[in-house]
Formats: C-alpha cells, sequence, structure tokens
C-alpha cells in the first residue's frame, strides 16, 4: 500500500504534467505586414549605409559604383515593401504608401538616366512620369484634405509631410518631362539628374530612419536634441556639391532622338 506521501507525490506530478501543455508558449506565425516591414526596416537600413559610401566617394570609381549598385536594389525593393506596406496598414502607414512609389521611381530613373540611350529610356520615363504624376495629384489631394481635419493630420501625419513629398514628386516629373521631350541631352546633364534622383532618394530613406518612424528607437534625449536632422542636412549638401562640380563642367550633347 503507498504511503499517503507516495500518493500526493504521483498527483503532484501529474497535476504538473497536465499543466505543462496549457503552460507552453505556442509558436505564432509572423503576419504578412510584419514580415513586410522587417524586410522593409533592414533592406532599408542597408540603404542608408551604402548610399553614405555612394554619395561620400568619389563618382566614377569602383567603390562608388559597388555600393550604388547596392544601393539600387536595397533602396527599390525596400521602397516597394513600403508601399506595399502602406496599402496593408494604411491606418498607420498610408504615406509610406506614397513615399514607396516615390523612391522606387527616383532610383529607377537616375540608373535609367545614365546607362540607357535616350531613344530607349524614353519609353521607360513615359511610364515612370506617369506614376510620378499620378503620386503628386495624390499627394496634393492627401495634403489638402488633411488641412481640413480638426488637427490638421491624416493617418497620423501632417498636412506639411504629404506637401513636403508632393513637391518632391512634382520635381520628379519635369525631370522626367525633360528626359521624354528634349530633343539634345547633354551627359552632363544625364549625371545632373542621376545625382539628383539619387540623393532625393537618399534622403528619403535618411529621413525615415532618422527623423520619421524609425527615431522611435532613439532615446527622447536625442530625438529632442535635433542631431537626428544632420543626415539630411548633410545629404543636401552633399548634392549640391556634386551638382555643381557637375553642371560646371561642358559635356557634349547627345542626341535624344
Amino acid at each position: 500500500m503507498s504511503s499517503p506521501s507516495c500518493a500526493d507525490d504521483r498527483d503532484g506530478k501529474d497535476a504538473h504534467n497536465r499543466a505543462k501543455p496549457s503552460q507552453r508558449k505556442e509558436y505564432v506565425m509572423p503576419t504578412p505586414d510584419i514580415i513586410t516591414l522587417f524586410a522593409h526596416v533592414t533592406l532599408g537600413t542597408l540603404a542608408v549605409i551604402v548610399g553614405t559610401i555612394a554619395l561620400g566617394s568619389r563618382k566614377g570609381r569602383k567603390v562608388h559604383v559597388s555600393a550604388g549598385r547596392v544601393f539600387v536594389i536595397s533602396m527599390g525593393v525596400a521602397s516597394v515593401l513600403g508601399a506595399i506596406l502602406g496599402a496593408l496598414k494604411y491606418e498607420t502607414f498610408w504615406i509610406t504608401f506614397h513615399a514607396g512609389i516615390l523612391g522606387a521611381t527616383l532610383v529607377s530613373s537616375g540608373v535609367l538616366a545614365v546607362r540607357i540611350r535616350a531613344r530607349g529610356a524614353r519609353r521607360w520615363f513615359i511610364a515612370i512620369a506617369g506614376l510620378n504624376a499620378l503620386n503628386a495629384v495624390a499627394l496634393f489631394s492627401a495634403g489638402w484634405y488633411a488641412t481640413t481635419m480638426p488637427d490638421a493630420r491624416l493617418y497620423g501625419f501632417a498636412a506639411e509631410d504629404y506637401f513636403f513629398l508632393f513637391g518632391m514628386a512634382a520635381v520628379a516629373f519635369v525631370g522626367d518631362m525633360r528626359m521624354v521631350f528634349g530633343t539634345q541631352i547633354s551627359n552632363r546633364h544625364r549625371i545632373a539628374q542621376h545625382l539628383l534622383r539619387m540623393c532625393i532618394g537618399f534622403f528619403i530613406a535618411a529621413g525615415s530612419a532618422f527623423t520619421g518612424p524609425g527615431a522611435s528607437v532613439f532615446p527622447d534625449a536625442v530625438q529632442n536634441s535635433g542631431v537626428l536632422s544632420l543626415p539630411e542636412l548633410t545629404i543636401m549638401l552633399l548634392m549640391l556639391f556634386w551638382l555643381w562640380k557637375t553642371v560646371r563642367q561642358p559635356r557634349p550633347l547627345v542626341a535624344s532622338h
């Protein structure tokens, strides 16, 4: 006959074993929006790193070309994922939809500006111009609608944010039209268009990482110090520097038709 203490031990073990299944944490598969967000952030971070290398290195050299290729791929894919994320989670990431489209058109047209002869590039620029035009209209409409809201915000973003992206999309559209309808396009102009588009795309990536949603990973003291705005300012200054070096040197013309 078992003693009461042994019976109690067996009962305790049985109860413990019965409790184990309910205490185990079940593995939950990540949802599509979480996977998209993770990939978007990872590739966006990579784009910022290699974009810094490409922008700071001497143009045309091996380091610049290699870093630029990685930047185009990482920035392009991150932009497309950002657009998908904005569509999936429009309540909190709607502006990312527009920024993603803009980033994708900028890097793709930036490559076209220097690598494809104008005759072949024309049809691609027509498609890109159409996307930029639609995106600009949508951004202006969103910004205008946000001004009618009590807090002047739409899906958590201020009207100024939409108008700022609208300005970038409008500038890109004007550049697209120049590439489409220009009878003669100089090599200097093609390189300037490449620099402008890549730098604006880089500006968007850095803004997302340091002053946009990515700013939340930094301590409040750092966020409030204003230091996170320095990367964007640096990008704009370097863009102006390289544009100045490009446009001040005359180069031969390339026929576009």
